[in-house]
């Protein structure tokens, strides 16, 4: 019945994407439907892989706890210490963990209303979004109110390559997608998408190919398959990327309120909302949305994602209704 539910909401309209659900880490139900490219006629599959924009800050998130775990870095690690005299706009009350629960009040390079940063073809590893986070002011006191901040997340790629000496791209594979098993999953140069990558498209039809950085860094534009999130949930929870204990700190809330439209807490990391029973990860841009929910005391997950803006929301909404009971 899902399955066929899916297919007619997926119809009436026209979701291009993919949609998998799993209970326990087996599946359940996943489908593609629509165009990965449209100029092309390339359709999707269940193993294409998609931009999956901001859903990249829980895995910057999971690099830094990492960090914390070896002892390279502690939530109460004051970012001066590591960015010298870079930056010199961000306030030196700035933390890690102030970072990570969106409550650091640094100025943010991408606003949320704004439209893409200038220049994103020069984005090309984390340490290149330095200059870009350059120039933009003090919003407010850290720690004293939250407010969704992409910077944030950008910084924190910056600050864990300094920690470690190591690539963000190399340290999101080694601690984050290779203990998940998620072999899909990876920073994917924008201008040079291999066959199995679905192209973003916009409202009026064209692809987002000059929205995206060159590559993604710690705040977003990652590439993944919707089913290698029933990996990634599954590893999660087992405590297989980092401990348990610290997964249960970054699924508390830290920010409960972040100023987003639909206003969830925020942990560190992950979404969290109001019924205090789900986990989400989500990802919206130009030309492209995703959302993955889980719901850890019955092992249900179920993912969203598609390569326009606006596509999955529909279907996240009546998976939402249907299942989260």
């Amino acid at each position: 019945m899902v399955g066929e539910e899916i297919d007619r909401l997926a119809e009436r309209s026209g979701f291009s994407g993919v949609v998998s659900v799993s209970r326990g880490g087996e599946g359940v139900f996943a489908r593609a439907y629509g165009m990965a490219h449209r100029g092309y006629g390339v359709p999707n599959t269940v193993d294409t892989r998609f931009g999956i924009a901001s859903v990249t800050k829980g895995f910057a998130a999971l690099v830094v706890v990492s960090l914390i775990v070896e002892g390279l870095l502690a939530l109460g690690t004051r970012v001066r210490s590591l960015l010298g005299a870079d930056l010199p706009l961000v306030d030196d009350a700035v933390t890690v963990e102030r970072l990570l629960a969106h409550r650091s009040g640094i100025g943010d390079y991408c606003d949320e209303d704004a439209e893409p940063p200038p220049r994103p073809q020069l984005l090309s590893s984390a340490a290149a979004y330095l200059p870009a986070l350059e120039g933009f002011p003090q919003r407010f006191r850290p720690g004293s109110r939250s407010e969704y901040n992409n910077g944030a997340y950008a910084l924190l790629a910056i600050l864990a390559e300094r920690a470690t000496g190591v690539p963000f791209a190399n340290l999101v594979r080694s601690r984050v997608t290779e203990p998940a098993g998620m072999a899909g999953t990876e920073f994917l140069r924008s201008d040079a998408l291999p066959g199995d990558a679905a192209t973003g498209h916009l409202a009026d039809g064209r692809t987002n190919v000059f929205s995206l950085p060159v590559v993604g860094g710690g705040d977003g534009w990652i590439f993944a398959t919707a089913v290698d999130f029933r990996r990634f949930r599954a590893a999660l929870h087992a405590g297989r990327i980092v401990p348990r204990e610290w997964v249960a700190r970054m699924t508390a809330v830290h920010s409960p309120e972040t100023g987003t439209r639909e206003e969830h807490r925020y942990g560190l990391g992950f979404w969290l909302p109001s019924d205090g029973s789900t986990v989400l990860l989500e990802g919206y841009d130009h030309g492209v949305s995703f959302r993955s929910v889980s719901q850890p005391a019955d092992g249900l997950v179920f993912t969203v994602v598609g390569n326009t803006a606006e596509g999955a929301w529909p279907v996240v909404r009546w998976l939402g209704g249907e299942l989260l009971r």
